[in-house]
């Protein structure tokens, strides 16, 4: 008799920086999601899609969770609030080395009601590594109901575990997607997200957290793609440290990106940026709406 076909979403949870995208790659086993060392990395909900003989598992990486100050963090909550709605299977992340209260109160806003694996990451980064096994008794006598696992997502620590105790929780479906399918989103979206991750790498400080891109063409030729792309900052200020002396910072960071898209499209691209301020765009809903925070 034929196993059952199993399928489902799995969307991951988290505090910023709990390594939620840089898991949610490894398990594609391509490089989906854009990741950095600076918080608050992930604004989007991304679909990754995994679809194998036997099952199709529809991953969410999700904003990590904040206490919102702008309207820009409502509505990276409202993915969070979207992703625990249509949760067949939840994984939440947790950095191992913090104290488990801090975890507590993000388990306790989340009231997840869904199968849930529990993977304490980070620890290549535990001093004490004997310490992993007292760590993780701890989190399980906390939620008993929950799957625990200790791994370093980074590093590839005990993650092979990872995807067949996802299975084991998955329930049995049909596939919800076209086999070659790897995401919901469009290669354009992706393109401004790789810019935007070379601006987490480049820049310091307020800059990435007060910077969006926004692609505002898209042009696919023969020989290459020309791409135009708007980068929409706060204050004047952060347009003069994003351009740098005499344009030097905004050319590194379009040789950057170029390098980055090309290898992601596997084709030549024309780039040209273009930075524009526009005061207090994180808490105005119609530049929200137009940069793609829905």
């Amino acid at each position: 008799m034929a196993e059952k076909f199993k399928s489902g979403f799995v969307n991951i949870f988290g505090a910023p920086n709990a390594g939620k995208s840089t898991l949610m790659n490894l398990l594609l086993g391509e490089r989906l999601v854009i990741t950095s060392p600076k918080v608050q990395t992930t604004r989007h909900r991304i679909l990754g899609i995994l679809s194998e003989p036997g099952y199709q598992v529809v991953f969410s990486d999700t904003p990590g969770i904040i206490e919102p100050k702008y309207k820009l963090h409502q509505k990276m909550m409202l993915q969070v609030k979207s992703a625990l709605e249509d949760a067949d299977v939840a994984i939440l992340m947790h950095d191992i080395s913090l104290p488990i209260e801090e975890f507590e109160s993000i388990a306790a806003s989340l009231k997840l009601k869904v199968p849930t694996l529990l993977l304490l990451n980070k620890t290549d980064a535990l001093k004490d590594k004997n310490s992993v096994d007292g760590i993780i008794k701890a989190y399980k006598e906390k939620f008993p109901k929950w799957e625990a696992l200790a791994i370093s997502a980074r590093n590839k620590i005990n993650t092979e575990k990872i995807m067949p105790l996802v299975l084991e929780l998955l329930p049995e479906g049909f596939a919800f997607y076209p086999d070659d399918s790897i995401s919901d989103r469009s290669e354009r979206f992706f393109v401004g997200e790789m810019i935007r991750e070379q601006i987490y790498s480049l820049y310091d400080e307020e800059i990435p957290y007060h910077a969006a891109v926004l692609v505002q063409s898209f042009e696919e030729k023969t020989a290459l793609n020309v791409i135009k792309v708007d980068i929409i900052v706060s204050r004047e200020t952060q347009k003069m440290i994003l351009l740098g002396k005499g344009g030097s910072m905004i050319k590194q960071l379009g040789i950057n990106s170029r390098i980055a898209i090309e290898e992601w499209l596997k084709k030549k691209v024309h780039l040209e940026l273009f930075v524009k301020v526009r005061p207090k765009w994180r808490d105005n809903d119609n530049y929200l709406k137009e940069y793609g925070y829905l």
